[in-house]
């Protein structure tokens, strides 16, 4: 028995099979495990049935364009919330500091009066150098930096109202100064790009887009008017916003007519200076100083608004390379691009319309306000008569729309005929001091002008776009022009302050006139194609060589082994070494566009299917050559 069952256990241990080696199986473990990592790696890596290139696509530039409309928002709100600041709070520090009681109780022997004649010399005579570094500037810093700094310079205003002393005040007011023409050459440069950059995203597909090569004539005009409209339409309610500490806060605190206006004898255009004879006690009691510190501080925190506003809800101009190219040029000739500009007919001609944007807006504001609106109607209806010039400047800004599908010139030559007409009217309008019964008239007049404003602006800076629109690289140089003659306007208006007002008036209208005349030469010049000059902006020089540029230079190729690529680059730097002289045409293809669109997911796999394929053309030249020099 014992025999038998040992016999059983054997055969059974023998039917068993034997267990393999620990290694083994930790072997076949490791081949299973990489089959299926092989295969989840091929699974996720390989075409995805869900995912469509085309409607990705789409949407990524779909958010490119809602960022674009983003952005021109925000500039347009930040740059309103800067200016109805600074005029409303500049509009009631002129008028607390007239009143001879404020001066002698709250600051006796300091001399508010020559003060603020050196802070409005501050404010109007500074600009008149901003073509000097406004480019510069810009280059500098960047677009979008640019506006942040000048609107930080605003607020540093408003901070030096809380301790007015000679050197707070004067020293903020010159720095205004330096910024008003950076920032709105800035502000015109970065909504022309932002409508050169919603075309590229909305022609994504287009060959010349893809190809980084300047944009067709004429390709991007109407988005540059829908823009330039917007900008204007929400700008021009900084009038009405700026309004606000007047009417809420120093309204009560006037004199009636009677007070004001009793030495006044005559009114518009029979006076000499602003209004002769006001009295110089205008405040019936003095406003408690816990009150404008209060205002100064809402004041204050609106001018931090703008500036975040700036800072994070504003994208950038250019790309970072594009950037760098723009400043890779030379300051000297950045410095330099400006003047050169000049040259060209269309800007020389189109500076008497530059002069008259400045002239006619401050008169608006300053000129008819006080000598036609204070001296008839009184301190108090000062508020109500520029709340309406606002709120007509910002409805028929979206006049301008209408360019869209009429001629360039409706918008210049309606604003103007509007303005010859205002101007005539009020040579001959002299109402006497006093008359409330006026009041229908002169908001007709304020009206009208309103609309004569806004078409000028919106004309004027919607041309300047569509004339440069393909020219992305010298938008900065065009609208640093355009401001400067603005500036030069300011700096005679703020001279002409005590002249006779049919002079005034006079200066005005032969401006216009000789406006609309230069305008007419040159769109009589451009239909029959006469040539332009446009300097040429040298080619950017990299002193450090990054990653974007390696490819450019190869320091192991002798010169002998230059290709003839290289060589034709060569002689076209050569034949550049002299200015560039010839029309538009000849101007379109000398010069590319820049990097454009290149974030998006079709052109990342173009760019690196374009950069294997000349890797590979490269190795292929280098054996041809190797065989030649073995042969």
């Amino acid at each position: 028995m014992m025999d038998a069952s040992d016999q059983e256990d054997l055969i059974g241990d023998a039917e068993q099979p034997l267990a393999p080696p620990n290694g083994v199986i930790n072997e076949l473990l490791n081949v299973e495990q990489e089959g299926n990592m092989q295969g989840q790696m091929e699974e996720f890596l390989g075409p995805q049935a869900e995912y469509d290139e085309e409607e990705e696509e789409r949407k990524y530039y779909r958010r490119k364009r809602l960022g674009v409309i983003k952005n021109v928002l925000a500039a347009s709100v930040g740059a309103t919330i800067v200016y109805s600041v600074y005029m409303g709070l500049l509009q009631m520090q002129l008028i607390l500091h007239y009143d001879m009681t404020y001066r002698e109780v709250k600051y006796s022997n300091l001399g508010l009066e020559d003060i603020d004649r050196k802070m409005l010399m501050g404010i109007n005579v500074t600009p008149i150098i901003g073509l000097l570094y406004t480019p510069v500037l810009i280059r500098f810093l960047g677009t979008k930096w640019m506006m942040f700094l000048a609107s930080g310079i605003y607020a540093l205003f408003v901070s030096t109202n809380y301790w007015e002393r000679y050197y707070t005040l004067v020293p903020s007011a010159v720095a205004i100064g330096v910024a008003i023409v950076p920032l709105w050459a800035s502000l015109g440069n970065y909504i022309t790009r932002m409508a050169q950059q919603y075309y590229e995203y909305v022609n994504y597909k287009e060959d010349h887009v893809q190809e980084q090569k300047k944009l067709p004539k004429g390709a991007c005009h109407k988005y540059i008017i829908v823009f330039q409209s917007v900008f204007y339409i929400i700008f021009h309610l900084s009038f009405v916003f700026a309004e606000f500490p007047m009417r809420f806060v120093l309204h009560e605190y006037l004199h009636e007519n009677p007070h004001i206006l009793f030495n006044v004898h005559s009114c518009g255009a029979n006076i000499s200076g602003v209004i002769p004879g006001f009295n110089t006690t205008v405040l019936t009691n003095l406003p408690r100083s816990m009150l404008l510190i209060q205002v100064e501080s809402v004041l204050m925190g609106f001018a931090f608004l703008a500036m975040i506003i700036f800072l994070v809800l504003c994208g950038a101009a250019y790309r970072p390379t594009e950037e760098i190219d723009l400043r890779s040029i030379g300051w000297g000739n950045i410095f330099q691009l400006p003047f050169k500009h000049l040259r060209d007919y269309r800007l020389r001609l189109l500076c008497p319309f530059f002069i008259y944007s400045g002239f006619e807006m401050l008169f608006a504001v300053t000129g008819f306000s006080l000598s036609y609106g204070v001296c008839v109607l009184g301190l108090k209806k000062l508020w109500l008569l520029i709340v309406v010039y606002g709120l007509s400047c910002s409805v028929f800004s979206s006049l301008s729309l209408c360019l869209l599908r009429l001629p360039r010139w409706v918008c210049l030559v309606g604003g103007a005929a509007v303005h010859a007409v205002l101007l005539v009217v009020l040579l001959a309008f002299s109402p006497p001091p006093n008359s409330p019964e006026y009041l229908g008239p002169l908001l007709v007049i304020s009206v009208l002008w309103g609309l004569g404003t806004a078409l000028n602006k919106t004309g004027v800076s919607t041309l300047l776009g569509m004339l440069y629109a393909e020219e992305k690289e010298r938008l900065d140089f065009v609208y640093t022009i355009y401001h400067w003659w603005q500036a030069i306007a300011i700096f005679i208006v703020y001279l002409w302050s005590n002249l006779p007002m049919r002079a005034k008036l006079s200066i005005l209208l032969a401006t216009l006139l000789l406006a609309c005349y230069c305008y007419w030469v040159m769109e009589r010049r451009l239909a029959m194609k006469v040539a332009f000059r446009l300097p040429r902006i040298p080619r950017p020089r990299h002193k450090v060589k990054g990653y974007r540029y390696l490819e450019e230079d190869n320091s192991d190729e002798s010169d002998s082994e230059k290709s003839e690529e290289d060589d034709e680059e060569e002689k076209e730097d050569e034949e550049h070494m002299a200015e560039e002289m010839g029309a538009e045409d000849g101007e379109e293809g000398g010069q590319d566009a820049g990097v454009q669109g290149a974030d998006s997911p079709k052109a990342r796999r173009r760019g690196a299917e374009g950069h294997r394929h000349r890797r590979e053309d490269a190795h292929v030249k280098e054996g041809v050559r190797e065989e030649r020099e073995g042969g």
